[in-house]
């Protein structure tokens, strides 16, 4: 038995006949001690509640509760993996809600006020499938309502994912997602994840990131701030006035201050949304 009184999750696996599918961007961490370090990264669990995407056969599901956390929601795509699920959950009563369904056809907000109630306290934590992470974060960046409906959140990316997540002005992994994440909330690496903590192992390093909401971020229309990114990197290598010529060019750029000879990798998060506001 595990640290938990539940089966490790090996013999679940085998049990279930869970093996992961390429298809789903599964790959399962079955390191307890890695996900119980996953789970204090995301900070004191206590009372509050936590959204999992994507808890497979339940390990980070199991660290998240015994790491104290009031309540787990967890949106799981495959419905082989329910069953291993209702063990954890018949070990932790009334503390963890699967829900059966697809996370991109999810409305988390929603989601998050009937879960915690309006005040609560929501933390997202997850082993992100590789294949839809990046655009589950765009979406969570991007809320209309701020602040949000979450008070951090504590994701696993591929590692070069994560640097762009993270990345500074100058630096090649600098881009829309850095842009993004660097306006509305304060991100860092918490650590890596090696490829053979995985079943099946990826062929890539993993990186668990700690973002969480700045209280006033500078004022920008968001899906501006979007198509404004969106153009100014989709021909990085370019100068700005051609590349957001779409959006005003040369007289675009004279109205924000900014010389239209610079790359977009060289604006910092500050210039973009003053930019943003000059459209």
């Amino acid at each position: 038995m595990s640290f938990d009184g539940l089966p490790p999750l090996r013999d679940v696996i085998e049990r279930h006949g869970l093996q992961a599918k390429k298809a789903l961007g599964q790959n399962f961490l079955l390191d307890l001690n890695l996900t119980g370090k996953i789970a204090r990264s995301a900070g004191d669990l206590t009372n509050a509640t936590v959204i999992e995407v994507g808890p497979g056969p339940g390990g980070l599901t199991r660290a998240l509760l015994s790491n104290g956390a009031c309540r787990v929601v967890a949106i799981e795509r495959d419905e082989r993996c329910l069953a291993a699920l209702a063990e954890v959950s018949a070990h932790y009563p009334d503390r963890l809600q699967v829900i059966s369904g697809d996370a991109l056809k999810t409305d988390f907000a929603a989601l998050a006020s009937e879960a915690a109630g309006d005040g609560g306290k929501v933390r997202i934590v997850a082993n992100l499938p590789y294949n839809i992470g990046t655009e589950l974060l765009v979406r969570w960046l991007t809320v209309a309502d701020w602040p949000p409906f979450y008070a951090s959140m504590t994701l696993m990316f591929q590692r070069e994912v994560a640097q762009r997540i993270v990345a500074a002005p100058g630096s090649d992994a600098y881009g829309r997602l850095g842009v993004l994440a660097g306006w509305r909330t304060q991100a860092r690496i918490a650590f890596d994840v090696p490829p053979q903590a995985f079943t099946p192992p990826p062929k890539v390093t993993s990186s668990v990131v700690h973002l969480e909401p700045r209280a006033t971020p500078l004022p920008a229309d968001v899906r501006k701030l979007g198509r404004v990114t969106e153009a100014a990197f989709g021909q990085r290598r370019k100068m700005l006035r051609q590349s957001v010529k779409s959006l005003g060019g040369e007289a675009l750029l004279e109205r924000a201050g900014i010389d239209p000879t610079r790359r977009a990798e060289t604006l910092s998060v500050e210039e973009f949304v003053t930019l943003t506001n000059a459209v």
